[in-house]
């Protein structure tokens, strides 16, 4: 609580408006109302962000001419133009035809339930259920509280003090929100009237980019219509600034290799970091140590009129640094929805791809120090506690949930709030991370995180552990080797900033980044040079490759693991019959761990003399040719085959090799030269 009422005390400011407390009509009053705009906070806007949240506009108004109880509120309409379009939730479902719809941008008239002194702060917000047309309300004429106040036409009601916006649909030009009919009641001498603009999104990403101070400012212009007329100061005030909000990475490629079966092994680290302190947001302002309370979305009194500070953000003008802004359920005969609450909070995503069918990707449930340690959780997680700075209790931390789109949900903890996936496992390196598999379709898949608690005062990091599992199968060539990638971003991402009523609150682009590399899965083989075999003139050749994949040699720091696959061999010269023309490739069939394939080339190339690769699916293995005279009575040698360093694989066929060859030419490490 005590980060809220820091925030509440921010409203101090408005004490300059004492005049509005009373509101009413009385005396002489000036003739002419004069108006000034004011943008007490300019938030920072997420340049990935579709559905960002402008700052508050205050139009304050002082002077007019009093007007005669009982008579009619002139009505003027507002309209807000700003340099993006505005893409604050729809609240209503337009027909086909429909050019302009109602949406969750709300006018407040003299701040009301923000608890400040006087008449029009103390009064419930109670809506205008005609945001067409407006509502009418006339001076107050009956003795009491009400007297020389707007009312509802004939009655001692307060009118309404709440209006929503509207917007046009179907149409490129979206980048306006109108209040229509709204009563202007001159204060005259009596103080000021406050008109407050709150709950406009707007899509920022065609600002991001900034300009050489690294933002672009979003511009407002107000305009106003009616039956009187609002001379306005400043009438194109600034409402925030767009930069890009988030700077993502991950740790590097792990090389793996496909001869080698992988158990929940560490290969990344991926690392979300806001790029200025409100970039990452709860949903709402946590305005209690309970679990959760920072995801709560259901207030308390779900039907009208809605009493002084209703619940979570219902206080015109505080600063939440949430998702969701001023929160006012609406329900009229046209409209359904609550205004300003964001559907959840800040979401990160990471979006796999080119994933081998045979591999399974694992990602820890909740962010982590590093891949064997996780962040220790904020208790409770989403209090109020967890999300304020310097309160020694501070502890920035997210959760894997079941989707990017999913709600967090309008009903108490325990009853299906907060979407978030549970551990299923631990991963390796001391078993400490929690950890969930990562649901793969056709080699991509999504993992989604939800922040539950941050610190708006701090530029945040939060990191989260990938792991890798898959059995070998190189006689399948599985898993298939290749380089899988990885996409970071805010979520939910989308195509546009389409006006909606159904599409999430908030929504981002896509990350418009190069994938970034997070592991690569190598082939296993070795290859091997018969520099010269034949089997012409009286003579053969004794040819042998052994499989050493398997060995005694663990305590010396032996790599090798038992292994098993066929080699491919390739012929280059010629036959006794064909002395420019080879015989095609041949095939030694499985040669397992700890066994010894031999032949002759008579058997496998009759007549063939020349040179021969032997490139076998399996890492450590080792050839041996014995040229003869047949039966071996007057002539005979023997060499061991050479190792060539293979320019596909980071494999060379050695153990321990550092650092490995990826390549003949430049190859820092030769590998094994056997038989010079």
């Amino acid at each position: 609580m005590v980060a809220f009422r820091r925030v509440i005390t921010a409203l101090a400011v408005l004490a300059l408006f004492t005049g509005l407390a009373s509101a009413q009509v009385g005396g002489s009053g000036q003739s002419q109302l004069t108006c000034s705009t004011n943008v007490a906070v300019t938030p920072q806007l997420r340049g990935e962000g579709f559905t960002e949240q402008t700052g508050d506009i205050t139009i304050s108004c002082s002077g007019g001419s009093a007007l005669a109880a009982g008579s009619t509120i002139p009505q003027v309409n507002i309209t807000v133009f700003y340099n993006s379009s505005v893409t604050s939730r729809l609240l209503t479902s337009c027909a086909a035809n429909a050019t302009n719809c109602a949406n969750e941008a709300l006018l407040l008239i003299d701040e009301p339930g923000s608890g400040l002194p006087g008449y029009g702060p103390s009064l419930a917000q109670v809506l205008c259920t005609t945001p067409l047309t407006g509502c009418a309300a006339t001076v107050g004429a009956v003795a009491g509280p009400t007297f020389n106040t707007a009312v509802i036409p004939g009655t001692a009601t307060p009118a309404p003090n709440v209006y929503e916006g509207v917007v046009p649909v179907n149409s490129t030009n979206n980048r306006a929100v109108t209040f229509n009919g709204i009563p202007v009641l001159p204060p005259t001498t009596t103080g000021l009237r406050v008109f407050r603009i709150t709950n406009v999104r707007i899509d920022a990403t065609p600002l991001i980019g900034g300009v050489a101070s690294g933002a672009t400012a979003v511009q407002a212009n107000i305009a106003i219509s009616g039956a009187t007329s609002l001379a306005i100061s400043n009438s194109a005030p600034i409402v925030g600034y767009v930069s890009a909000g988030l700077s993502a990475t991950a740790s590097g490629v792990t090389s793996l290799n496909q001869c080698s079966t992988q158990t929940k092994t560490s290969v990344n680290t991926l690392t979300f970091t806001e790029n200025f302190g409100t970039a990452f947001k709860t949903r709402v302002v946590a305005q209690s140590n309970n679990l959760y309370a920072g995801q709560l979305g259901s207030l308390p009194q779900n039907t009208p009129p809605y009493p002084n500070n209703n619940g979570n953000q219902a206080v015109p003008g505080a600063i939440y640094n949430s998702e969701s802004n001023f929160v006012f359920p609406v329900t009229t005969a046209n409209s359904s929805g609550t205004a300003g609450l964001a559907d959840f909070g800040t979401r990160l995503k990471a979006t796999f791809n080119n994933i081998p069918s045979a591999a399974h990707v694992w990602v820890s449930t909740s962010n982590v120090n590093n891949n064997a340690f996780p962040v220790t959780a904020p208790s409770p997680v989403g209090g109020s506690n967890g999300n304020q700075a310097g309160s020694g209790t501070y502890v920035g931390y997210a959760l894997l949930i079941n989707g990017e789109n999913t709600s967090d949900g309008t009903t108490a903890p325990g009853s299906g709030f907060l979407p978030t996936i549970a551990a299923t496992d631990n991963g390796p390196n001391n078993g400490n991370v929690p950890i969930a598999e990562v649901s793969i379709v056709n080699g991509s898949g999504a993992a989604v995180w939800e922040v539950v608690n941050t610190n708006p005062n701090t530029s945040e990091s939060f990191k989260f552990a990938v792991y890798i599992s898959y059995p070998a199968n190189v006689a399948q060539n599985s898993p298939v080797p290749g380089t899988s990638t990885v996409n970071l971003s805010f979520a939910p991402t989308a195509t546009s900033a389409t006006n909606s009523q159904s599409l999430s609150v908030p929504r981002f682009a896509a990350d418009n980044s190069a994938a970034r590399n997070i592991f690569s899965i190598n082939i296993c083989r070795t290859v091997l040079l018969y520099p010269y075999i034949t089997n012409q003139a009286g003579f053969d050749t004794g040819l042998t490759i052994a499989n050493t994949s398997i060995d005694s040699l663990g305590s010396s720091g032996s790599v090798a693991a038992a292994q098993s696959g066929s080699c491919k061999l390739t012929y280059f010269g010629g036959t006794t019959t064909a002395p420019t023309t080879p015989p095609g490739p041949s095939d030694t069939g499985n040669i397992a761990a700890g066994t010894v394939w031999a032949n002759t080339l008579q058997a496998i190339a009759p007549g063939f003399q020349g040179y021969m690769f032997a490139v076998c699916n399996f890492q450590y293995a080792h050839g041996f040719a014995f040229i003869s005279d047949v039966g071996a009575r007057n002539l005979a040698m023997g060499y061991l085959a050479l190792i060539i360093p293979d320019p596909g694989t980071v494999s060379n066929g050695t153990r321990n090799a550092s650092p490995p060859c990826q390549g003949i030419s430049g190859c820092v490490n030769s590998g094994e030269q056997e038989g010079h």
